[in-house]
């Protein structure tokens, strides 16, 4: 876990120094539309699901989506859609 955690902070790091889009080293990017769409890319997994509350792995990053009716639309390797109504997202 310690060599995970290693790369991803020098995935971070090397994005700040060269000034490259955190998305570009691999870094998670959580998009918001509107209240009712929310999508995210280079995640890692679910964590945990409910109409409720939906939690993902963004590797060095939680995502904690509360709100009602959450549904996961759609999920590929690297991205995935979340529908319903968002009223939170933490990141932790």
């Amino acid at each position: 876990m310690e060599r995970k955690e290693r790369k991803d902070g020098l995935l971070e790091w090397t994005a700040q120094a060269l000034d490259i889009p955190g998305q570009a080293a691999g870094l998670p990017r959580v998009e918001l539309v509107g209240r009712h769409e929310l999508r995210m890319e280079n995640h890692r997994g679910i964590l945990a699901y409910g109409r409720e509350e939906i939690i993902i792995s963004g590797g060095k990053v939680i995502v904690k989506i509360m709100g009602s009716g959450l549904e996961l639309k759609a999920m590929n390797a690297s991205e995935l859609l979340i529908t319903g109504t968002v009223t939170v997202v933490e990141l932790t």
